[in-house]
C-alpha cells in the first residue's frame, strides 16, 4: 500500500475532496490526490507519523521545510502547544490561536525564532541544533480523530507555503 492511500485510507471518513484553492484535488471515486505545488510525499520516519511532506525551499534558504502529521497521540492542545512552543530558544515569537476547521477544533500555534531541531525529538539526552530564523505552524484539532499537524522549516520557505498549508486544511470534508 502506497503511503498515499494509507494517508487517504485513515482520512477515508473525513472524505477528502478537492481544495478550494485548487492546491490538492481528489478525483471523485478514486482516491488520487494532487499536493499542493512543491510538496513531496515521502514515507515518514518513524512509527509515530501518519503521513509527513517535504516542501521545496525557497531561493536563499538551506533547507526545506517539512510537514508531519501524527493522528491518534495523546496530550492536550495546551499541552502540546507548549511544548512545540519549547522546541524554540528563548525569546520565540509565538502566536497561539484556536482553531476550528473542517478536521474540528484545537489550537494553533505559530512561531517564529531559533528552533532548537533534535533528531530524536523524545530522547532527553539528545542534541539540540540552533537553526536560527526558523518558524513552525502547529496544529492540535480534535474532530472524528486527534490530529497533530506541524509545517517546520525555515521561515521564508514556512511563509511561501502557508497559503497552500491553510488551504489543505480546509479541503477535508
Amino acid at each position: 500500500m502506497t503511503m498515499r492511500m494509507r494517508t487517504l485510507a485513515g482520512l477515508c471518513g473525513l472524505a477528502l475532496l478537492a481544495l478550494s484553492l485548487g492546491a490538492q484535488e481528489a478525483a471523485e471515486g478514486k482516491g488520487s490526490t494532487k499536493l499542493p505545488a512543491g510538496w513531496k510525499e515521502e514515507q515518514p520516519t518513524n512509527a509515530m507519523r501518519f503521513a509527513q511532506y517535504k516542501l521545496t525551499k525557497v531561493p536563499g534558504d538551506d533547507a526545506d521545510a517539512e510537514l508531519v502529521v501524527f493522528k491518534g497521540l495523546g496530550g492536550s492542545a495546551d499541552a502540546n502547544i507548549e511544548r512545540w512552543k519549547g522546541t524554540f530558544a528563548k525569546g520565540v515569537e509565538a502566536k497561539i490561536s484556536d482553531y476550528s476547521g473542517p478536521l474540528g477544533k484545537g489550537k494553533m500555534i505559530d512561531a517564529k525564532g531559533t528552533y532548537l531541531y533534535k533528531s530524536q525529538p523524545f530522547n532527553p539526552n539528545a542534541k539540540s541544533e540552533e537553526k536560527p530564523n526558523y518558524a513552525m505552524v502547529g496544529l492540535h484539532v480534535e474532530g472524528d480523530a486527534v490530529y497533530h499537524i506541524r509545517l517546520t522549516g525555515p521561515a521564508k520557505t514556512v511563509a511561501k507555503h502557508r497559503e497552500a498549508f491553510e488551504g489543505w486544511l480546509k479541503s477535508f470534508k
